[in-house]
């Protein structure tokens, strides 16, 4: 249903405003569960976890892979991390994409000095804090959202350290609106985020469909190398491997890498969920016709 990447400074509100946002939407008529995926799901320790960039890197990965199990068009996640770098809020979005879901990013801006005091404060309480060097780090690389930026939008602004964090906080009610929002052809200010060829899952109904493709379209691409060698880098044009097959008629010489590329593109394309058209081939000639079909019309004479 949607994916909500909380962003900020450490220290500076985020688990409130993640809180905040996820009563808000349990309470609006919205009946899609929500989740908040953070550190604590995991038993994590915040300046252990960012002590060193091998374990950062360890607990965005995580972190990710969560989220990745997570997503559903009947749930609404919500990231409650620093999430601080923007190729990481980048990756975060093609997650969203590619299950074809909303996404939003709420920020948490807050002053310098307002949110050092409040590390200071937690570690005088006893609660949970960071070290004085790791926070120093994190201060430095933090990378502010962008709402130009396709991963930062639409990009929710809150101010705790003047307005407070409430459910009626206005960046809260407006992100829980663009959450909740039912959508129809008229719609312009709600997106859904569209997979792409690369992201969508295949709909072969066994292992046993994929490794037929795969074997076939081998054979094919082997059979145009070997008929490559004997024409001598002209074009090829009337090769048949095979009876009741398609010739083969390409305008020039394709390398191996190449060839392997569109193999590749081929077999993704034949195996989308989404995509109109004929079954998947049930068996290897079939399979073998549908490439050739394919590679005459990508490279064939005109």
């Amino acid at each position: 249903m949607a994916l909500v990447v909380i962003c900020g400074q450490p220290c500076s509100g985020k688990s409130k405003a993640a809180l905040c946002l996820a009563e808000a939407l349990k309470e609006s008529e919205s009946k899609h569960q929500v989740r908040i995926i953070d550190e604590a799901c995991f038993h994590l320790d915040r300046n252990q976890s960012y002590a060193n960039m091998p374990s950062e890197k360890n607990l965005r990965g995580v972190l990710r892979s969560e989220v990745d199990r997570s997503l559903s068009k009947d749930s609404i996640i919500i990231v409650d991390s620093l999430n601080s770098i923007k190729g990481y809020r980048y990756e975060l979005w093609c997650l969203a994409r590619a299950a074809g879901i909303r996404y939003c990013v709420v920020y948490c801006d807050v002053e310098e000095n307002i949110f050092r005091k409040w590390n200071e404060e937690r570690r005088e309480k006893g609660e949970c804090n960071y070290d004085d060097s790791i926070f120093e780090d994190l201060v430095r690389r933090f990378e502010k959202p962008d709402r130009r930026k396709r991963w930062d939008s639409p990009l929710f602004e809150l101010w705790p350290h003047r307005e407070g964090t409430e459910k009626s906080s206005p960046a809260i009610i407006d992100a829980v609106s663009y959450l909740t929002k039912k959508v129809d052809s008229k719609t312009r200010d709600v997106k859904i985020l569209q997979p792409t060829i690369a992201t969508q899952t295949t709909r072969f109904s066994d292992a046993n469909s994929l490794y037929e493709l795969d074997k076939a379209t081998q054979e094919v691409t082997n059979a145009i190398m070997e008929a490559q060698s004997h024409a001598l880098g002209g074009p090829l044009n009337g090769v048949s491997i095979g009876k009741d097959l398609p010739a083969i008629n390409i305008s020039r010489s394709v390398g191996l890498p190449e060839l392997g590329r569109m193999r590749r593109t081929f077999i993704k394309l034949t195996g989308q969920t989404s995509l109109s058209g004929p079954p998947p081939p049930s068996d290897a000639d079939s399979a073998k016709r549908m490439f050739i079909d394919y590679l005459n019309r990508e490279l064939g004479t005109s």
